[in-house]
Formats: structure tokens, sequence, C-alpha cells
């Protein structure tokens, strides 16, 4: 399957931001950005994406390769960043791109996140609230994160 238009750009920003401690900052931009927003697919993908990244950074879950994290983070990345190959603010198409950029990664990753579906299932749902629970205090995510 080929890659989307784009997304290679967003790896570098990956390994970088993993690198650097700042995955509760994606975390919260896109756990902001979700917020009744796009259609229901697309809160569906990036909600797991989410998730999954929310209990990869708070050491809950590890059954991952480093790279199907790198390349989800970098599909969020894609996803928060309002200057993509069409951008966000382009009313009724800016939001395409990103479903299809979230759509491939789930696709291409469809096992590694299956495995994370069937951790999920096997908690306890408080447990996994709070495993989930956007991080408070988060400093936002700088331009260079977002492919400016």
């Amino acid at each position: 399957m080929k890659t989307p238009l784009g997304f290679t750009r967003f790896l570098p920003l990956a390994a970088r931001l993993l690198k650097r401690g700042r995955l509760p900052a994606l975390v919260l931009a896109a756990s902001h950005k979700l917020k009744g927003r796009g259609p229901a697919k697309l809160r569906e993908d990036a909600g797991l994406l989410v998730a999954l990244c929310s209990a990869y950074w708070k050491g809950e879950y590890r059954a991952i390769s480093g790279k199907a994290m790198l390349s989800v983070v970098a599909g969020l990345l894609y996803f928060v960043s309002p200057i993509d190959v069409i951008p966000d603010w382009l009313l009724g198409v800016g939001m395409l791109d990103d479903l299809a950029v979230l759509g491939w990664v789930t696709k291409v990753l469809a096992g590694e996140l299956d495995a994370f579906r069937a951790w999920r299932q096997a908690q306890d749902p408080a447990a996994l609230q709070v495993v989930e629970r956007v991080p408070e205090g988060a400093s936002a995510l700088e331009g260079e994160y977002l492919g400016r």
C-alpha cells in the first residue's frame, strides 16, 4: 500500500518528538482537535491512536514495535498539523487528507492495533480510564513538530 502524500515528512518530526519526551503534548493536541470535529471514522481512528500513545507514554502498553510507534506518532502529528497537503482551514475538504493518513496508518498497522484493542478489552475499565486520561499541564506543541 502506497504511503500517503506528505506523510513521510512527519516521520523525522515524530522521531524527534519521541526522543524529547513530548508525547503528552501530542496526546493533548490530538484530543483537543478531536472534540466534536470530523467524521465518525476519523474520530474513531484518531481516538484509538491517542489511546495507544497515552498507554505507551505511561508505560502501560509497550507491545508495539518502534517502527509502528513512529508511524502512529507521525500520523497524529499529520492530523494535528494545520499545514499539510490540504490545509485544515479549507472548510469541507481540509480534513480529507487527515482522514486518509489516519486510515492508512490504521490499515498498515492493523495487526499491532488489533493487539492493542485486545489489551484494552482485557483491562479493568476504571484502570483503563486512568491510563487513557489526557495529560494535564502538558505544554503545547511548537511549530517544529507541526511541519511549519
